[in-house]
């Protein structure tokens, strides 16, 4: 039986750093265009809570222009007007009690309404606005505070950002929030592993060789230099995002798919993958920092260049090999990769399944294993790579082929875009998609392991050009030097 769908009440939306970036290039068009699609058929309104001060008008300007790039189907231009109507720009200076009041007034005339304060701003301000808004009567049972990453830059700034928000909110009434796990083919791997015998069956230390997260990002630091040189490639991509996905591939069968059964299976997870010491974070991960390169005929400036400094020891690129001690997965090297100014964007999972025993048709080579390719972005699609015979006479001549389902071929209409879904998920009260403070934790004590052994064995970057795939190519484009050499044998025998 079908589950009923939890249903959408009446809402404000409480856009804190509303005048920022993430809230106009993501937050605003994604409620839009669920407006547009008529899923909010209900009484609504966006509140921009702006430190500066900015006007109405020219804001509404900017989020209309930033909507209107973003669509890609037909829309109507009266709905994108209704739907800008419904935003106000209040200016709250920091603890500023006028701005605040300016905020209650407007609260308290819909007070059957579900208030979804969504913090778009620098974590270290977390705890001042959510004692703000305590102090101002502002949070009650209704109530939802959503949190962006990064949640802290340590287990401990992490576990006092948590201290101070739990003292307002309770855990059922807060998302925190990774976008990655709103794409459709993240979702989709849930129903791809549990819904489908062939796969399932297979998933495991039996069958499984490898498994391999990589997130490519071509762009640089851009306008987040002050943030990125605090946190680097391992904290601001691997602690969140491919952990997350790790999670996804690698836990067992929840109860049921439901918020605390999906997250009690990845808690499980983290407390399974094998910790770091000074040995292995020598051996088995590699950091990186891009210098002056060149793409396309034109030239790209180094990192230190982009953030405007002589020296910095950040790393933008980062490659680990790690193990999930449990039944499952006992002796399954997991590798993580991500890395910026790399020669394209894309993510993608791949799942690399061990050979046949024996090859029935040459004795002097081994058939390499099929490969499950989840591409998650910037084309979402599933391969499936097997071996086929080649046409034609000359005995049996085979290559590997790949089975593709392409999302954009397979299925009508538009996807909607991760922070649309999770968007509309807060709004219906569905955490699955959401990280549970527990979760976070575990997820910081392996990542020290990293960064603490990192500063004991005193781990350089190794430097690689702008518009190249990383520290060696074979880092980022071989699977089976990856599946079969240690990471740092690989950079050696590069250099």
């Amino acid at each position: 039986m079908r589950k009923k769908k939890l249903q959408i009440k009446p809402f404000n939306a409480i856009i804190f750093g509303g005048d920022g970036d993430l809230a106009v290039r993501k937050i605003y068009p994604a409620i839009c265009k669920r407006y547009l699609d008529k899923q909010l058929d209900v009484a609504f309104s966006v509140y921009a809570i702006s430190r500066s001060g900015v006007e109405q008008k020219t804001f509404l300007e900017k989020v209309k222009k930033s909507i209107l790039e973003s669509i890609d189907f037909k829309y109507d231009e009266k709905k994108i007007k209704e739907f800008l109507d419904k935003v106000t720009v209040l200016h709250v200076p920091g603890k500023d009690e006028v701005g605040y009041d300016k905020l209650r007034e407007k609260l308290l005339d819909q007070p059957d309404y579900q208030s979804v304060f969504y913090l778009s701003t620098p974590s270290s301000a977390f705890g001042e606005i959510c004692d703000a808004l305590k102090k101002y009567n502002l949070v009650n049972d209704l109530s939802k505070v959503v949190l962006e990453k990064p949640l802290g830059n340590s287990l401990a700034t992490s576990r006092e950002i948590n201290e101070s928000i739990s003292k307002v909110f309770s855990e059922d009434q807060i998302y925190r929030i990774d976008h990655y796990l709103g794409k459709e083919t993240v979702q989709n791997l849930m129903v791809l592993r549990f819904a489908n015998h062939l796969f399932e069956n297979a998933w495991n230390s039996n069958h499984v060789d490898s498994v391999q997260i990589t997130v490519a990002e071509s762009l640089g630091v851009e306008q987040r230099g002050g943030y990125y040189d605090k946190s680097g490639a391992l904290l601001d991509m691997v602690q969140n995002h491919l952990l997350q996905l790790l999670c996804l591939i690698a836990m067992e069968p929840p109860v049921r798919i439901e918020a605390n059964f999906v997250r009690d299976e990845k808690l499980k997870v983290l407390h399974a993958l094998r910790p770091f010491d000074e040995r292995s974070v020598k051996t088995d991960t590699v950091r990186g920092q891009y210098t002056r390169g060149e793409k396309e005929g034109q030239l790209i400036n180094s990192y230190l260049e982009d953030i405007e400094k002589f020296s910095s020891n950040t790393e933008t690129f980062v490659a680990l090999k790690t193990y999930i001690d449990n039944w499952r997965w006992k002796g399954v090297p997991f590798f993580l990769r991500t890395g910026k100014r790399m020669p394209k964007r894309y993510s993608e999972i791949i799942i690399n399944f061990k050979p046949v025993a024996y090859n029935v048709f040459s004795k002097e080579e081994e058939i390499s294993g099929n490969k499950l390719i989840i591409r998650l972005q910037p084309e979402e699609r599933i391969e499936l790579v097997q071996m086929s015979k080649l046409p034609g006479p000359g005995g049996y001549r085979y290559k590997p082929i790949a089975l593709k389902l392409d999302f954009g071929d397979s299925f009508d209409g538009r996807f909607p875009e991760a922070y649309e879904r999770l968007f509309i998920d807060i709004l219906r009260g569905n955490q699955t998609l959401f990280m549970r403070q527990d979760e976070l934790e575990a997820a910081w004590i392996w990542v020290e392991s990293i960064t603490n052994n990192w500063k004991k064995v005193s781990q350089k970057n190794i430097l690689y050009e702008a518009g190249t795939w990383g520290p060696g190519d074979a880092i980022m484009n071989s699977n089976e030097q990856w599946s079969k050499t240690s990471i740092y044998e690989v950079i050696s025998a590069i250099k």
